[in-house]
Formats: structure tokens, C-alpha cells, sequence
């Protein structure tokens, strides 16, 4: 049966489904998020109606502001405003506290494994504020590079989730990056919740690599200035020398 056919005969049937032919979407959720698709939202230019939501309110409802703090141990969730809880408590408390705030919706046009192009929206109030948290941690702790390779690695990481490949070796091999990659992503971050955005105002952490002597622009500045200069010309070097060439060539 087409969709449209299957909520017919329920209807006539007597059997009890949330779906009826003015809201007929496919709604799949769990604590982490929601998502919901089919019905006017096929159509990619239709605006989400009102009844597409149920994890989240309207973000303009501009509620007062929430506050919270996470902690991380080792990329790990492990504290709600200074509170241990598992993973799955603190979800639970982030979605509804997140929740009313407008938090967490995304609507996209998305690629399925077969090649479709389909539109979803999504809700996920809770993921979306530790996802928020958890990278501006990162940037805290993690050194430069690593901090770009990781960002490719779980681009991939999530590509293979998505398609279903949890136990595949490459997913495993990731695992073990992503674990590494994490050691020393522990401390605190601050987050004001308000308007459909979770908006970080404090973060701090034993293994930051932020150094306020290096960062300061003030008196007591321990970055010897006088580096920059031959940093400069050696940084512009390749620059410097294809500007020349392309001047000659030019010519």
C-alpha cells in the first residue's frame, strides 16, 4: 500500500495510528532526536507546518534565558550542572530543558544510501547542545592539527553511521582514533540556552592548551614579537616566489 492508502484503510478499519491524512507524516524517534518526513514536506518550498514538531517549541516564544554547564571526562559527557548522570539522564534533562527554548530543529534536504535526495526535519535539543559544548571544548584542548584531522575523520565517521555501518572495520579503526583523539578533552563548558540557540559563554579545562601569557594582548605578553618578522617571510616565501614568476611570465 502507498501511504495515503495505508491511512485509508485504518480509518476504515478502526485501527488506532497517530496519522491521518491532514497530518501524514513518517515520524521515527528516540531520546537522542526525532525526525519526521512525507506529507506537505515533500514538497522542498513548503514552509514546516506547526504539527511537524513534538520535541521542540517554537523558538520564538522567547522564553527566559536557561543556563547550563557540562562536563566532559575524556570527550565523555559525564556532569549537568554539577551533577554526575549517565549519558542517557543527561539527554533527557538537556531535551527538556532545551526542548521549550526552540532548540535542536534542523530542516534539510539530505542524501539517502540509494541516491535519493530527500527532505527531513529533524529535532534534537538535547544532541544539539553537548554537540555545541563538546566542540568548544575541543577547540580548547585539542592541538591544531589534530583538531582538522578529526574533523575530517568524523565527517566519515558519521557517513558510516548513517548508511549502517556501525560494526564495519573502517567504523572500528575510527573508534580507536576518535578515543585517542579525545584524551584530554575533560573540563567544563557554559552554555546559555535561549531562541533556538545554545550559545557558549565559559569554558575552562586542567588540560587546556589556551595559554593566557601567549594569548593576551597586555602587559605581561610572553610571545616574543620579534619572531613574527622572519615567520613572515618564510610563511610567504612560496607566495612571494609565484607572484615573481607569474610577473615574468607576464611579461
Amino acid at each position: 500500500m502507498t501511504r495515503d492508502k495505508a491511512i485509508a484503510f485504518a480509518a476504515e478499519k478502526g485501527l488506532p495510528i497517530n496519522v491521518t491524512s491532514r497530518s501524514p507524516y513518517s515520524i521515527d524517534q528516540n531520546v537522542w532526536g526525532r525526525s519526521c518526513e512525507t506529507g506537505h514536506l515533500e514538497d522542498i518550498w513548503h514552509a514546516p507546518q506547526p504539527d511537524v514538531y513534538g520535541y521542540t517549541s517554537d523558538p520564538a516564544n522567547n522564553l527566559p534565558a536557561d543556563e547550563v554547564i557540562i562536563s566532559f571526562a575524556e570527550g565523555l559527557p559525564i556532569a549537568l550542572n554539577g551533577r554526575t548522570m549517565s549519558s542517557l539522564a543527561m539527554i533527557t534533562e538537556l531535551n527538556k530543558t532545551a526542548g521549550p527554548h526552540g532548540i535542536g530543529r534542523i530542516d534539510m534536504v539530505e542524501d539517502r544510501l540509494v541516491g535519493i535526495k530527500s527532505r527531513e526535519i529533524y529535532e534534537a535539543p538535547g544532541a544539539m547542545v553537548l554537540i555545541a559544548a563538546h566542540s568548544e571544548l575541543e577547540s580548547v584542548c585539542v592541538e591544531r592539527d589534530l583538531a582538522r584531522f578529526k574533523r575530517q575523520a568524523e565527517q566519515r565517521w558519521t557517513e558510516l553511521v548513517y548508511d549502517g555501518l556501525w560494526f564495519s572495520p573502517l567504523k572500528q579503526a575510527l573508534d580507536a582514533f576518535m578515543a585517542t583523539a579525545s584524551k584530554h578533552v575533560t573540563g567544563d563548558v557554559r552554555l546559555t540556552l535561549q531562541g533556538g540557540r545554545a550559545v557558549v559563554t565559559g569554558r575552562r579545562s586542567p588540560a587546556a592548551l589556551y595559554d593566557y601569557s601567549l594569548a593576551t594582548y597586555d602587559t605581561g605578553d610572553m610571545f616574543d614579537q620579534q619572531l613574527a618578522k622572519g615567520f613572515i617571510e618564510l610563511f610567504g616565501l612560496p607566495a612571494k616566489i609565484a607572484a615573481d614568476r607569474d610577473r615574468k611570465v607576464a611579461s
